[in-house]
C-alpha cells in the first residue's frame, strides 16, 4: 500500500471535519457557531490548499480526483443543510446549490464515460470560493444583516451561472470528442 500524500490526507482530514461541522453548528453549545465557522474555514482551506501541493509536487492520484470532489460537496452540503435547519438559510438557496452539485457531478461522469475530461474552469473556482465566503458568513453572522444577503444570493447567481457554463462547455467537448473521433476513424 502507497503511503498517505499530503493532498489526499488533508482531503480524508476534510472529510472528517463534516460531522464535527454538523455538531458545532447543530449541537446548541456556547460559542458553537464560533468553533463551526473555524471548522468550515478550515476544512475550506484544506481544499485550497491539498489542490496545490497536488498540483505543485506532481502528486495527483485517482485517490484525490475521486475524493476531493466529494469531499467538497459533503462539506458544502452538510453546512447548508444544517443551516437549513436552523432556520438560518432558505431552503430554496440550499436546494439551488445542492441540485447544481449533484447536476454537475453526474454530468462530470457522464463525460468521463464518453471520453471526455473537463478540469474545473476559473468560473468554477470562482464559484466556490463564493459559496465558501457565504455560507461562512451566514454560520458567523446572525440577523440576516443585507451584506450577508447579497452575497447569498450573488452565490446563488454564479452557482446558476457556473452550471449553465459547464452544461454548455460538456456538450461542446463531447461534440469537439465525437467530431474528432469521427475524422480519425
Amino acid at each position: 500500500m502507497a503511503a498517505l500524500s499530503w493532498p489526499n490526507f488533508l482531503t480524508v482530514v476534510r472529510i472528517l471535519l463534516v460531522p464535527v461541522l454538523v455538531v458545532a453548528l447543530l449541537g446548541h453549545t456556547h460559542d458553537g457557531d464560533i468553533f463551526a465557522a473555524i471548522v468550515f474555514a478550515l476544512a475550506s482551506l484544506t481544499d485550497f490548499v491539498d489542490g496545490y501541493l497536488a498540483r505543485s509536487r506532481d502528486t495527483v492520484t485517482t485517490f484525490g480526483k475521486l475524493m476531493d470532489p466529494l469531499a467538497d460537496k459533503l462539506l458544502v452540503v452538510a453546512a447548508l443543510i444544517s443551516l437549513v435547519s436552523l432556520h438560518r438559510l432558505a431552503a430554496w438557496v440550499a436546494m439551488v446549490i445542492i441540485a447544481r452539485e449533484l447536476a454537475v457531478t453526474v454530468l462530470r461522469m457522464g463525460a468521463t464515460q464518453a471520453g471526455v475530461i473537463i478540469p474545473a474552469s476559473n468560473f468554477a473556482k470562482l464559484k466556490t470560493c463564493v459559496q465558501i465566503a457565504a455560507i461562512l458568513a451566514v454560520i458567523a453572522v446572525h440577523g440576516h444583516p443585507a451584506w450577508v444577503d447579497a452575497l447569498v444570493y450573488t452565490a446563488v447567481a454564479i452557482t446558476v451561472a457556473s452550471g449553465l457554463d459547464y452544461f454548455f462547455g460538456l456538450r461542446r467537448r463531447i461534440a469537439q470528442a465525437h467530431r474528432s473521433g469521427a475524422s480519425g476513424a
